[in-house]
């Protein structure tokens, strides 16, 4: 498939896909209120903001992106496409034929860092996390900011801690994705004080675990010390193997959202063997995260309260 340079990768996702489609495509799409929609099927849109197609459920922000996951381009070609580089050939893959074939493996590709974390600190403080909780990841490193679109980075390492995994997290936008070539056997992670607990909670996302974390930190909920593990939506497959990595593991604690694919991961992971396994909801709202701005919420009201003068 070729090679090619992380800084060329970054380069190339700063690219809009809105540039790149008036630039190259402009022909195939009509203008349709503040955005465009491609003249062959309405259901493909794109405007400032990024591009989206309803018919997959996919989305995103750049015109890399758009190449690699709606026109079927490798990761290599794409950039070299969209820096008008020499390509090393162009790949047979389309759109349709993706639908039939698996997917190239894309190279495990991380965003460059920003040269601090100052905005997702912020961000994530904003959604009511605990700021030494966020800092700990930091120093720990299994947390950073990106350097251009100054994403949250959460990170998933191996047992030899190489990282193998990344999500990123917009903070000002509804932006969300895995890294090209993320390795979902290897989930976001929070130790507990005990490494030999037996205990281990499963939630969504990396928010919801320190959302969570946070919660038992102020009292919120009862103390859970044992691991937290962010399952990257609700595939089982990281914790299948975080439990082989760690065979003292015996009891579950299923911490996914109040919906029905959350309900659906109970049955997965009942289904593994030698685990007791727990359904433990979020108290308020859909995720973990809607529970621990309820709870700061009522904190606030009762501050409120508590400090007017009395009549």
């Amino acid at each position: 498939m070729g090679w090619v340079a992380p800084e060329k990768i970054e380069q190339a996702r700063q690219i809009p896909v809105l540039a790149y489609i008036l630039t190259h495509e402009q022909d195939k799409y009509k203008r349709v209120g503040r955005g465009y929609r491609l003249k062959a099927d309405d259901a493909f849109a794109v405007d400032e903001k990024g591009w989206y197609c309803h018919k997959r459920n996919v989305g995103g922000y750049t015109a890399l992106d758009y190449l690699v996951e709606m026109k079927g381009y490798g990761l290599v070609e794409a950039v070299c496409t969209l820096l008008g580089e020499r390509s090393q050939g162009r790949s047979t893959r389309t759109a349709t034929s993706k639908a039939t074939q698996p997917p190239e493996r894309l190279p495990f590709t991380l965003p460059l860092r920003s040269k601090d974390n100052k905005r997702i600190v912020a961000y994530l403080q904003s959604r009511g996390i605990d700021r030494d909780l966020i800092m700990d990841c930091i120093e720990r490193g299994v947390l950073f900011e990106s350097k251009y679109y100054h994403n949250a980075v959460f990170l998933g390492k191996d047992e030899h801690g190489k990282t193998r995994f990344a999500a990123m997290r917009s903070p000002t936008t509804n932006f969300m994705r895995d890294a090209d070539g993320s390795d979902k056997k290897y989930g976001f992670t929070l130790p507990p004080d005990h490494p030999n607990s037996n205990a281990v909670a499963v939630f969504e996302s990396p928010i919801d675990c320190l959302s969570h974390q946070t919660l038992c930190k102020q009292g919120h909920v009862s103390v859970f010390d044992g691991w937290r593990l962010s399952l990257g939506g609700t595939s089982t497959v990281a914790l299948e193997h975080f439990i082989k990595q760690h065979p003292q593991i015996t009891r579950c604690l299923i911490c996914t959202d109040n919906d029905k694919a959350g309900d659906i991961v109970v049955a997965k992971i009942a289904a593994i063997p030698g685990i007791t396994s727990e359904r433990i909801p979020p108290a308020h709202g859909s995720d973990w995260n809607d529970t621990l701005q309820a709870a700061k919420e009522a904190e606030r009201i009762t501050n409120r309260a508590r400090d007017m003068p009395s009549l």
